[in-house]
């Protein structure tokens, strides 16, 4: 049994709380006014303290009430979330996907509404976290896409979302026509990935360069590094698929193209239950996945 009151009174608060008004929450609760009042007393009287200060016509929250209210407001959203996702008409289906926060805002959130145009029955849950995640424990996910390779675990699929090309790009403004963009990388602002494994040193000496040793700005999301190089804070070593939409407008260039050499590595890595390969909606989406990715999936290796 959970230690919680009985649901009809957080309902009654809830509802008086966000309306401020014990006459609207009983209107929107199909109740009298008294029996609002009654069930807010009851809950008051559970918690051994007031939630509401009651005023001429109206009502206003106690510290303690405000703080109820901002926490059942959240729980009530998911709840709502839940039962919409329930009465969802019968081929509909819930692709609960969990997704590096950088890849989720820069590469993958965009190119979403496409895939739910071509797949209306598919609706996306998308939740965001830095973490890698556990899909034999958290069963209500469908899918993650994380940063790094991932461990091998019994009755979990892997693979590779590709490799990345990361490279050195800046905002145009910071490159002048005719300067050598050795010359110029030694000399500009260098912008730190502190998450990115492709390092500064790593590419300095791939090039056989020799890393200028001053300062440097470091971020710990890449989408916040090509954020800095956007708006012409130096110069950032990140992923090409990340900063996608940057280069395709001419915000971001990449320097010295053809004449460095690239660093390609695996970046992200796509899960899913073994058991669940032939799921339609995984199935589905992790084809579309793949193809926007400009990926052939079958050249990936499969670890179960």
């Amino acid at each position: 049994m959970r230690n919680i009151p009985n649901f009809a009174l957080l309902r009654a608060f809830e509802s008086a709380a966000r309306l401020k008004s014990f006459t609207l929450a009983a209107h929107e609760l199909h109740l009298t006014q008294s029996a609002i009042s009654h069930q807010v007393r009851k809950l008051e009287d559970y918690f051994g303290s007031a939630l509401f200060v009651r005023q001429n016509r109206r009502v206003e929250l106690t510290l303690e009430g405000q703080r109820l209210l901002d926490s059942l407001s959240r729980i009530f959203d998911v709840i709502e979330a839940a039962c919409a996702e329930v009465s969802l008409a019968p081929k509909a289906q819930v692709l609960a996907l969990y997704c590096a926060p950088s890849l989720a805002v820069k590469w993958l959130g965009p190119k979403l509404p496409q895939f739910m145009k071509a797949h209306p029955d598919i609706t996306i849950r998308l939740t965001t976290g830095a973490g890698q995640v556990d899909l034999t424990r958290m069963r209500e996910l469908d899918m993650s896409i994380c940063y790094g390779t991932m461990s091998e675990r019994a009755g979990i699929i892997n693979k590779p979302l590709g490799t990345e090309r990361n490279v050195p790009f800046c905002s145009p403004k910071l490159i002048t026509p005719g300067v050598d963009p050795g010359k110029l990388i030694k000399e500009q602002v260098l912008i730190d990935s502190q998450l990115n494994n492709v390092t500064w040193a790593r590419w300095f000496k791939l090039n056989n360069l020799r890393l200028p040793a001053r300062p440097r700005p470091s971020f710990d999301r890449a989408a916040m590094s090509v954020s800095a190089a956007t708006d012409g804070m130096g110069i950032a070593l990140e992923s090409t698929r990340l900063a996608e939409r940057e280069l395709e407008r001419g915000d971001l260039v990449e320097l010295g193209k053809g004449m460095f050499k690239e660093m390609d590595v695996v970046t992200h890595t796509v899960s899913w239950r073994a058991n669940e390969n032939q799921v339609a909606k995984i199935r589905i989406f992790r084809q579309w996945l793949y193809q926007v990715a400009n990926v052939e999936p079958d050249s990936m290796n499969e670890r179960k």
